[in-house]
């Protein structure tokens, strides 16, 4: 079976952190002392995955002089390019030779995700998708009334708290979903899951409970900044912790 393929999307503006994505495109955005498309290589290539296609847009020359054709990294990298925006699965439209299961995701994720069981698990169950699923909870901060048909009251509930499984921009899929997906056109996730649900295809849910953000706002950014230094050993699995420490931290821990 021909190598595995991981399509990351790169060709987004990053509006929400503008102004630094008019110069620099989001998957480029340093996080801790490497940009944060650098650090899902990496982890990538640790859960041997070598084959990737880069879908890039918006300041792609700067994606593509960094990264190259990946050989740095062990990795077979190539590209396409979205001369419009075509949402996060129109651009699979434009790879020839997906042929086989493969990964979509999003090249601005920091996480401590295993792709290769994640992958593993797809292919195993013989699936045709499955969304990788974060959980998360959200506390309402009003008093919820709970009413029948008859507008009475039949219960109260104090700023309660809702939990919820939210897609974290990880996807596996079999080629027959590009079927669904039209040519040349802006077609994004939701257009396929719901496509999926008119046709009764089924879709599964993976889920995971460990770190996960998405640096698209500056709040989430800082945080992401300060998360990879707390937790470094866990975003570059069987890599040494001294090789990727910044300078300061490389002296603590050589002590």
């Amino acid at each position: 079976m021909p190598e595995p393929t991981v399509v990351i999307l790169a060709g987004g503006k990053g509006t929400r952190l503008a102004p630094y994505t008019t110069v620099l495109p989001k998957p480029l955005m340093p996080v801790g002392d490497m940009p944060i498309l650098e650090i899902v290589l990496r982890q990538l290539r640790h859960y041997g995955f070598r084959r990737v296609v880069i879908s890039v847009g918006h300041l792609a020359g700067l994606l593509t002089a960094f990264f190259g054709d990946g050989s740095k990294w062990g990795m077979d990298i190539s590209y396409v390019t979205e001369d419009k925006p075509l949402g996060t699965m129109g651009p699979l439209r434009l790879i020839r030779g997906l042929e086989t299961p493969f990964i979509v995701m999003n090249g601005d994720l920091l996480t401590d995700f295993d792709f290769g069981a994640f992958y593993d698990a797809h292919v195993a169950a013989g699936r045709e998708a499955t969304v990788a699923a974060v959980v998360r909870q959200v506390q309402i901060s009003l008093g919820v009334l709970d009413f029948d048909a008859s507008k009475r009251l039949t219960g109260f509930r104090e700023k309660p708290t809702t939990e919820y499984a939210a897609s974290m921009g990880i996807y596996a899929f079999n080629p027959s979903v590009l079927d669904l997906i039209p040519e040349h056109a802006f077609y994004g996730f939701d257009h396929l899951m719901l496509d999926m649900l008119r046709h009764e295809r089924p879709v599964h849910i993976h889920p995971f409970g460990g770190l996960w953000l998405d640096i698209g706002r500056h709040d989430d950014y800082a945080i992401a900044n300060d998360t990879v230094i707390k937790h470094r050993d866990r975003f570059f699995p069987g890599e040494s912790l001294l090789e990727h420490a910044p300078p300061v931290a490389r002296t603590a821990l050589r002590a």
